[in-house]
């Protein structure tokens, strides 16, 4: 765990930086400066986090993907903003200002409130003379509303050497009501020598090489459409830190100050990068980020963090790789969590007192026990916390709540999947894992195996890039599976690959 020093050092560092942003002389310089010579806007807008009064607006002023500061400098920026009930701008309902400062790599939050509920709006940014695009976002309905209808979209894992963004760029002309996206929304490493496009051939470890990496895949257009075409609900997976990490380890087993300091460094970069609340802001390397998002009473969504909070890995001694053996009896340990005992406490919280008649779960991974043909599980997700998928699981069944589905990311593949206590039982909840934008997938023949031994895993596709997207109706919760022909190519089609139902009142997957 984190040592006392560290921790105190990182808070210190996290104050002073909250502070340089409310500082009246970096208004009063801001304040001064009215013209910026280059367009600012060049890793796009965002908004996000819906409320049935507000949400919001975010941006990141960059005039340079490639500098390390964004070829911004150190002087703060005005940035004004408005959001009105037209894609014209002319019916403005709110308006203000914020403040771009280097100490939060020139990014800007706006909480906006005193929106109706249920309602689409349209904003924009501007500052230095140039305006941003127009993005188009809504809120969401009154927590008692009876609501008809609710579109997600939702995706992970985009390797900007892998491949390129045609799923976003499809995904933004679904016209959904949210998009969630469930982690690896960047990748750390150093470029590769082969691969399909180029960043900066540097690996992010710090905040400036973590916001240069941002830069350059925000400046991906397809990405900047998907962003402006809905409000965001995000969760980071491993690589917004690095490769497979837990807690405050990573598989390299640093020592554990110096992951520290990595750790909220990312935090602090992910964060600056996406469209959050100021209430989240991470304090060192602390970030609460797991949260619900509430859609009337036809859906609550419950996102969580299976990273920050995990115990060690368990039998890493034993591992090959990520694998284990699956009978490592440190697997079936009561006493060790995925997800931490506060946040298992909240979730059983939302699972209990939740009023909606679809109950979503959004978390990283494939959270089925998936068993290989030679007796192994990995021990990165939750085959190495068996018990906190019981939890989750009896916690469905016991209190009786209605039509949980999970949705995740991270594998690199679309699985549709029953989800039950023990092999071969009752189905408890109905799993769906949209694939990956970009990042590459494992062998077919791999595939096949883990299917044949895990029938409960109706559906497997490792070949086809792309996203899910979700439909619900107080009937059924439909969702299809969308793969792009060719991710390797900059402009590509997109297709069906397959479509799962849910009904109302029944667990289980049905073929539409």
């Amino acid at each position: 765990m984190v040592d006392g020093a560290t921790r105190r050092r990182l808070l210190i560092q996290a104050a002073a930086l909250a502070g340089a942003a409310l500082s009246p002389a970096a208004w009063t310089s801001a304040a001064a400066q009215t013209r910026l010579a280059d367009y600012p806007f060049r890793v796009g807008i965002a908004s996000g986090e819906p409320e049935p009064d507000g949400v919001v607006l975010w941006t990141r002023l960059v005039v340079d993907t490639q500098a390390m500061d964004g070829g911004m400098g150190a002087a703060p920026v005005r940035v004004d903003w408005e959001i009105a009930e037209d894609e014209g701008l002319r019916k403005v309902v709110r308006r203000g200002r914020a403040l771009a400062v280097a100490e939060a790599g020139h990014s800007v939050h706006v909480d906006v409130a005193g929106l109706r509920p249920d309602r689409r709006y349209f904003y924009r940014f501007t500052a230095g003379g140039h305006a941003s695009p127009v993005g188009r976002t809504r809120t969401a309905p009154e927590r008692a509303a009876r609501i008809d209808r609710l579109r997600i979209a939702y995706g992970s894992c985009q390797k900007y050497e892998s491949g390129f963004y045609a799923a976003h760029a499809h995904l933004a002309e679904e016209d959904p009501d949210l998009v969630l996206f469930l982690g690896d929304y960047i990748y750390e490493k150093a470029a590769a020598k082969e691969a399909v496009r180029f960043h900066p051939p540097v690996e992010a470890r710090d905040l400036a090489s973590y916001r240069q990496r941002y830069a350059w895949y925000k400046a991906d257009a397809d990405l900047q459409a998907a962003h402006a075409a809905a409000p965001w609900v995000v969760m980071w997976d491993d690589h917004e830190v690095a490769n497979d990490y837990g807690g405050d380890q990573d598989r390299t087993n640093p020592p554990v100050a110096q992951f520290v300091q990595r750790r909220a460094a990312a935090y602090q970069a992910y964060y600056e990068n996406m469209p959050l609340r100021r209430a989240v802001k991470p304090v060192g390397p602390d970030m609460r980020l797991y949260r619900a998002v509430d859609w009337g009473r036809l859906a609550r969504l419950a996102i969580l963090d299976d990273r920050q909070f995990r115990a060690p890995r368990s039998c890493d001694g034993q591992s090959n790789g990520k694998l284990i053996p699956a009978a490592c009896p440190e697997r079936s340990d009561p006493k060790r969590s995925l997800l931490g005992e506060r946040q298992e406490a909240w979730l059983s919280g939302q699972l209990r007192d939740t009023p909606a008649r679809w109950n979503l779960l959004g978390q990283q991974t494939l959270m089925n026990e998936v068993i290989t043909p030679d007796g192994r599980v990995s021990n990165d997700g939750w085959d190495g916390y068996a018990q906190t998928r019981r939890r989750v699981l009896e916690g469905w069944r016991d209190h009786k709540v209605s039509n949980p589905v999970v949705l995740g990311g991270d594998v690199h593949t679309f699985f549709a999947a029953d989800l039950s206590l023990e092999p071969g039982g009752k189905p408890i909840a109905s799993e769906f894992v949209g694939g990956s934008i970009s990042s590459l997938g494992r062998s077919r023949e791999i595939l096949r195996g883990m299917m044949t031994i895990n029938p409960q895993i109706r559906f497997g596709d490792v070949d086809t890039r792309g996203y899910g997207l979700v439909d619900i109706t107080a009937r059924e919760c439909a969702v299809t599976f969308r793969g792009v022909e060719n991710a390797l190519a900059p402009k590509s089609p997109v297709r069906d690959l397959a479509k799962f139902v849910v009904e109302d009142g029944k667990a289980g997957l049905n073929n539409a």
